[in-house]
């Protein structure tokens, strides 16, 4: 497929997928989806291969190959020629050894979904400004991580002023709290004073590895922060400190702010990904479920499959996710991860990483991309 049609139909898909978020353009989820899957098959080889090595006709969202997040590690998962890249998101490397790479033609697409379906599940507290900081390093003027985009993403559209006197571009670094130290209790605090004296909600956006330090640099003390103050809460511990419960992560994060549970919430994403899933907890904000359980957007959908075979099992039983992503336009449409899931109250419950070896399905799968299948 040639430059300037692959990107002309790309554009198009993208336009599509940015309306399908914003409710407009009157599109079906499986009909785009599968538009996408066919443009995927035509203008990526791996991808043709994985589709011909399972007799796939693409008539079917089910029939949709996934691409197995292991993938992005082993080979380029793109549609499109390394120069056409404008952004390259890269994976931690840390559970499979060399990271993986998801590269991006544009950002239009991911800064639209994350920031339509991050208003619905953080922005509780009414429609009015809020100070936004994160527990988490400066991602600097080429970011490589997904996370550190995003959250400057949040930012920089929920909030944008200065914490001082000054622009917001010279307060940038007052933001981002967490350095080789750990936490920057006095910048949190600093913030949260700021929040107080503006009577507006404060965001904190963190990882739990990064709230974990939090907690540790507090030792019980409880932070004056205001009654609308909202963490979210993403990723896991990658070995860098010790592991605390879902539960009691929650529970003692809470008490440091000193706001109910059901402020701080849960975001699930992964560096294969455009979209994001989170708990519907936030007093005020649009997304509404249980605790524990996670709720896709409108352009995200999740399927537990048996690791063999990569089909689906019953609502209630576990399985690893298959996640279609709208996205995903210019890399996979369909991921398939290897994070144990079941599906309960309209959404997906996270139990954990599947333990041991490659799920069989996923390493017949991986072959087929690299072309090491006859």
């Amino acid at each position: 497929m040639l430059h300037a049609r692959l990107v002309e139909t790309s554009d198009a898909l993208h336009a599509r997928v940015r309306a399908f978020a914003a409710g407009d353009g009157g599109d079906d989820f499986e009909a785009l989806a599968l538009d996408i899957a066919r443009f995927q098959a035509e203008a990526s080889p791996g991808f043709a291969r994985l589709v011909a090595s399972r007799g796939a006709a693409l008539e079917r969202l089910e029939d949709v190959p996934g691409v197995p997040a292991e993938t992005f590690r082993l080979a380029r998962v793109a549609v499109h020629p390394l120069e056409l890249d404008v952004a390259r998101f890269v994976t931690s490397g840390t559970t499979s050894g060399a990271p993986g790479t998801h590269a991006f033609r544009t950002t239009a697409t991911y800064d639209a979904v994350a920031l339509a379906f991050g208003r619905r599940a953080l922005l509780g507290f009414g429609a009015g400004p809020r100070v936004v900081v994160s527990l988490a390093a400066p991602p600097g003027e080429t970011p490589t991580s997904s996370l550190a985009y995003m959250l400057a993403l949040f930012q920089r559209e929920w909030d944008g002023r200065s914490l001082a006197d000054g622009s917001f571009e010279r307060e940038h670094a007052a933001r981002w709290l967490f350095g080789p130290g750990g936490v920057e209790l006095a910048g949190l605090e600093h913030a949260a004073s700021v929040a107080e004296q503006r009577g507006e909600p404060l965001l904190v956006l963190a990882t739990a590895f990064a709230l974990v330090g939090l907690l540790d640099a507090a030792r019980g003390r409880v932070l004056r922060a205001p009654a609308t103050t909202a963490v979210m809460v993403t990723g896991g511990y990658k070995g860098r400190s010790r592991e605390v419960s879902k539960a009691e992560l929650r529970r003692e994060v809470a008490r440091t702010f000193g706001v109910p549970e059901t402020h701080v919430v849960a975001e699930y994403g992964m560096t294969e990904l455009t979209s994001q899933l989170y708990e519907g907890t936030l007093p005020g904000a649009a997304l509404h479920g249980p605790r524990d359980v996670l709720l896709e957007p409108p352009w995200l959908r999740v399927v537990p499959v048996e690791p063999a075979t990569l089909e689906p099992v019953p609502d209630g039983q576990l399985g690893i996710a298959r996640v279609v992503d709208l996205g995903n336009v210019d890399s996979a449409l369909v991921v398939q991860t290897e994070d144990l899931v079941r599906r309960r109250d309209g959404g997906v419950e996270l139990v954990g990483r599947r333990p041991g070896a490659t799920a069989r399905g996923c390493s017949l799968a991986v072959e087929a991309w690299l072309g090491e299948r006859s």
